[in-house]
């Protein structure tokens, strides 16, 4: 049974700090070393080591470039082809230009590194996934696509390493949800290849906006969340809400290299809850025996926009024999007052009936997958280890409607892409 992962980024984040603190959850080292030893490139060795910040012991991983390679600053040393190439020459005519001449390394050079490193088939999608998100983010702020992104050689070394070892120490934790609530982000600016640049920077920003992450500026000068720490968020991510109720089983802590007013760690801890949740929820039921069926079509409708659970009526008869209508509104007790103020208006009651009810719920958490026709929203419950997909409604008809397929189609395509997963 995979493990879930809690990120707590309120430090921000990066690719180094993520790898240290998986490491110090326990990815096994010796693992992401074999590895890293079969990445077809050179220049580089990894340092692991404990470090205090903020009078907290953190772990710290470290990719030491030798000095053809040195980049002081690696997340913000990117060139994006020939048309910054030549831009960054034009701004700076003193500069050493004879680093240009270190090879560039385009997406389909990336991919070629990758595919060619020793490592699990899950590890080696999770890197790719990573790359690919901040290829796009790169290309949007810039304006080229995404084949024509390079990574200058200084700055794409220590960049697959992070992200190549992030991939393999997930894979190593059998990591399988991850829960990011939400980026913390410093503010002002920051100074790299291309001049000065706000905070967040552009790349951030635009993963920040394609994958709904969310983001929390602070009041803290300087950068948080780099672009290879915004990717890894936005690839690993499965979810967004803690449970109601948790134990956190294990804790690692990740240390970052720059120093600002916060601590500069980043926090992963595994989390456990129960198979089974308990709460209460409020029943509230009504007999009406003088309502139309579109009248009570209509307050199913308005229930359901307020915010209620679930809403049925069922044919009863009462006194008499008069036929007649059950109305049930199933709601949480915050939504109680609005609920009876929807039955008193639109319908014929004068009274209604109310009773808390206990109950267990599997936990559970919407997604967005992918499918062959589309995105589409799902439930997903764990039971015994296992998961439970449960394709949204709306999404199926959305789709139904988009590709002129039936709706028994595009529910087995669902299932089918989250079973994939």
């Amino acid at each position: 049974m995979g493990k879930t992962l809690y990120l707590e980024c309120y430090s921000g984040i990066s690719g180094d700090m993520t790898v240290a603190a998986l490491l110090d959850l326990g990815a096994d080292r010796r693992v992401l070393e074999n590895v890293l030893k079969s990445l077809p490139i050179q220049g580089f060795h990894i340092a692991v080591t404990r470090v205090m910040k903020s009078g907290i012991d953190a772990c710290d991983f470290d990719v030491v470039l030798d000095e053809a390679h040195e980049n002081h600053d690696h997340d913000m040393e990117y060139l994006h082809g020939n048309a910054a190439e030549h831009v960054h020459t034009e701004n700076h005519p003193h500069e050493d230009h004879g680093k240009h001449h270190h090879e560039h390394r385009g997406m389909k050079e990336i991919r070629g590194i990758i595919d060619k490193t020793e490592m699990t088939d899950r590890a080696r999608s999770t890197a790719l996934k990573i790359f690919e998100i901040l290829a796009q983010a790169e290309a949007k702020a810039h304006h080229v696509s995404v084949d024509e992104v390079h990574f200058h050689e200084v700055g794409a070394v220590d960049s697959i390493v992070d992200i190549v070892a992030v991939a393999v120490c997930l894979d190593n934790l059998d990591v399988t949800d991850v829960i990011v609530p939400v980026l913390y982000e410093g503010c002002g600016t920051v100074r790299c290849q291309h001049g000065i640049l706000p905070i967040p920077v552009p790349a951030v920003t635009n993963i920040v906006c394609a994958h709904q992450l969310k983001l929390e500026v602070t009041t803290v000068q300087g950068e948080l969340v780099t672009p290879t720490g915004a990717a890894v968020a936005a690839a690993i991510r499965t979810g967004e809400k803690l449970p109601a109720h948790f134990t956190i089983e294990k804790i690692g802590i990740g240390a970052g290299k720059r120093q600002y007013e916060c601590p500069g760690i980043l926090r992963a801890m595994f989390l456990s809850t129960e198979e089974k949740e308990h709460d209460s929820i409020i029943k509230l039921e009504t007999n009406v025996d003088d309502c139309t069926g579109e009248m009570l079509g209509f307050v199913m409708e308005k229930l359901f926009a307020a915010g209620a659970r679930d809403v049925n009526y069922t044919p009863v008869f009462m006194k008499k024999n008069r036929p007649a209508w059950l109305l049930t509104v199933l709601c949480g007790e915050a939504d109680v007052d609005e609920m009876e103020r929807i039955l008193f208006r639109e319908t014929t009651t004068i009274g209604i009936r109310r009773v808390r009810m206990e109950r267990s719920v599997l936990p559970r958490e919407k997604r967005e997958i992918m499918t062959p026709l589309g995105s589409v929203e799902i439930k997903v419950c764990t039971m015994d280890g296992k998961k439970k997909y449960y394709p949204e409604y709306d999404s199926l008809v959305r789709i139904c409607r988009e590709r002129g397929i039936s709706y028994q189609e595009a529910y087995h395509m669902a299932v089918e892409a989250c079973v994939k997963m």
